[in-house]
């Protein structure tokens, strides 16, 4: 199957920046959509970014124009540059890839990020 692990999260003062990572192992051939959720203390799930194999690319509009999504092939990671970091962008956040067969879902283990001043 497919395990991702995460790494870059951590706590940065309220306008500062972090890179999330998220590797990728397994059937690394089979990813289709990669995508970033994070979840608050007591909300929902929700999601943050996503980019397709073609590398088009989806963000929440709480992010848009802050946050940006890529994702190397040559190193199965996917990345999160977040800039700006606002403390409403605390949170957990998630790795996620679904296949280009089947119906599932992967994801990490989750990395906590706490922009706080």
């Amino acid at each position: 199957q497919v395990q991702l692990v995460e790494s870059g999260g951590g706590l940065v003062q309220p306008g500062g920046s972090l890179r999330l990572s998220c590797a990728a192992s397994g059937r690394i051939f089979s990813i289709n959509t990669m995508r970033w959720y994070r979840q608050a203390p007591g909300k929902e799930r929700s999601l943050v970014a996503d980019i397709t194999i073609g590398g088009s690319t989806n963000y929440a509009d709480s992010v848009k124009g802050r946050f940006t999504i890529s994702r190397d092939s040559t190193r199965n990671t996917l990345y999160l540059q977040m800039n700006t970091l606002k403390p409403e962008d605390t949170a957990v956040y998630y790795c996620n890839a679904d296949l280009k067969y089947g119906s599932s879902w992967y994801w990490g283990q989750g990395t906590q990020v706490t922009v706080s001043s």
